[in-house]
């Protein structure tokens, strides 16, 4: 028995091989398969970790930039109000009123009181509207005291003009002053937006480049900074330089809006100055004298808005950078910054501006501010200001215009300003005056409300999301390269060059347009 089953296994120890060759070959082949599903559900998890963290950073920063431009928008509306002062005009109309009412009453003693004559005489609108003027609308500190100032020191000199006069200039006054703000805000939301964006985008990378140099054998966490070679200065991960690259919003808030409101002022005085603050307006009318002073401001066809260049409202000149940063009071807390940069008199002949006040071409912050200045030069940025345009104007004039002084129901949703409405409500009528008693009150919401009904209207712009995420997703590989040397140089000149054949195909304007309807497409779904 034995030996018969020891002569069956010696027959068949080939097909024994051979199985157990085959069995053996299976099980590594399966463990092999199992491993590699394995990493292919961890490498998926992940990734989805990391998309989901980034979304995450993503609209964390968005909410961040809404934080700040609620921040600082009081500022840059301080000043405007300052020199814009409405109520003060307003108020010199009421002495002007009461004055005559004074002198008439006096002259008349139980006689009948003279009929007013011409146009420019005050009626009793006139009166329901400088009343609403004073009451819907506060007057600022400083204008009470620049009104006393002036009626003191000054011999009264707006008294000395016209009640025409007067009324001419509150009508530019409130009108600019409104437009000012919608413009302010807008440019400001995009500033921001491309601040904290690219300050988001290079935080992530230090963080992603700091977790990819930690080796993975080595599970403990060290508290004891070792970087010697400053890894995250050149990552942007820099606090001072963070600190003064934010505070360039300084220009918009202190120096750019005043370019803003001249540019403004010219088109509204061409456009609204030859109406009577009497006359009535049909809504549509209005519609269409907005869209004129915005033509006039951006540009009537789409060349001239993206030929016009928004940069000097937004940033400083290089000759001016070290101006801002001692202005806004960041360079006061660093004495040996300002020791090491302190300007050549302007009595000497060596005399170097440029030098002193302007980061290094090799700095972070140079770059952070050259990125910014390529971005707001894009043809996106135009088209991006113009949609936030749309919509802040159409809330002012579609919105709040249509039910406070043209007494329409309210719209079930915020339209474009090139809607035209139905033809009932396109027949309403109201005057002027009381146009700018709306405008009056929507000019301290636009700057102080809260809720700032204007900046949830911008926040509903899904274009602005996407131009974010432009900013925050473009390019990573140009960042990645910074610290690669001259491997990363030469990459660099290998995408200038494919991106100079881009440009002489497509244009400048269209690879920018066609990068950025990119992003939008994956963000909308479109």
């Amino acid at each position: 028995m034995i030996e018969s089953t020891r002569k069956w296994l010696k027959r068949n120890r080939s097909t024994f091989a051979v199985g157990a060759g085959v069995l053996g070959a299976g099980y590594i082949a399966g463990q092999y398969v199992l491993s590699k599903v394995s990493e292919a559900r961890q490498r998926m998890a992940e990734d989805r970790v990391a998309k989901e963290n980034l979304r995450r950073r993503f609209q964390q920063n968005q909410e961040d930039c809404t934080i700040t431009v609620l921040a600082l928008l009081p500022t840059a509306t301080e000043n405007i109000v300052d020199a814009l002062p409405v109520e003060q005009i307003t108020q010199d109309l009421q002495r002007k009123r009461a004055e005559r009412l004074g002198r008439s009453a006096g002259r008349s003693d139980g006689a009948a009181p003279a009929p007013s004559s011409g146009p420019s005489s005050v009626t009793e609108d006139d009166g329901k509207s400088l009343a609403s003027l004073q009451t819907d609308s506060y007057v600022h500190a400083s204008q009470t005291t620049a009104s006393s100032g002036e009626g003191e020191g000054h011999g009264a000199s707006p008294l000395t003009k016209s009640k025409v006069q007067l009324w001419n200039d509150l009508k530019i006054t409130s009108i600019t002053r409104s437009f000012t703000l919608l413009y302010t805000l807008s440019l400001l939301t995009l500033l921001t937006r491309i601040q904290l964006n690219l300050l988001g985008r290079r935080n992530y990378l230090s963080s992603v480049v700091s977790l990819a140099s930690h080796s993975p054998q080595d599970p403990t966490i060290s508290l004891e900074n070792r970087d010697d070679d400053g890894a995250e200065q050149s990552w942007g991960n820099d606090f001072e330089t963070n600190r003064k690259f934010l505070t360039f919003s300084w220009w918009l808030l202190h120096r750019g809006w005043r370019d803003v409101k001249e540019r403004v002022e010219a088109a509204v005085k061409t456009v609204f100055g030859p109406l009577n603050p009497k006359e009535d307006i049909l809504l549509e009318k209005l519609s269409e004298l907005i869209l004129d002073v915005r033509r006039k401001v951006e540009g009537a066809t789409p060349e001239e808005r993206r030929s016009h260049k928004w940069l000097p409202y937004l940033l400083p000149p290089r000759g001016e950078e070290e101006t801002v940063l001692r202005e806004s009071g960041i360079l006061k807390s660093y004495p040996h910054t300002q020791s090491s940069s302190v300007p050549v008199p302007r009595s000497s002949s060596t005399q170097t501006p440029l030098q002193p006040s302007s980061p290094s071409p090799s700095s972070p912050l140079r770059r952070l501010l050259d990125e910014t200045s390529d971005l707001v030069d894009s043809p996106p940025f135009t088209r991006i200001l113009t949609l936030l345009l749309d919509t802040t104007f159409s809330h002012l004039a579609d919105y709040q215009i249509r039910t406070d002084a043209y007494r329409l129901p309210n719209p079930s949703a915020i339209p474009w300003v090139q809607d035209v409405p139905e033809p009932g409500p396109g027949l309403a009528k109201a005057k002027l005056a009381k146009i700018l008693v709306v405008m009056t009150r929507q000019a301290h919401a636009i700057g102080n409300g809260v809720p700032n009904r204007y900046a949830q209207a911008i926040e509903g712009v899904k274009e602005l999301e996407a131009f974010a995420a432009v900013i925050y997703s473009s390019h990573v590989e140009f960042e990645a390269m910074e610290g690669n040397g001259l491997e990363g140089d030469q990459e660099m000149q290998g995408r200038e060059r494919r991106g100079d054949e881009k440009e002489e195909e497509h244009g400048p304007a269209g690879a920018a347009t066609s990068i950025f309807d990119g992003v939008w497409g994956k963000i909308t779904g479109r």
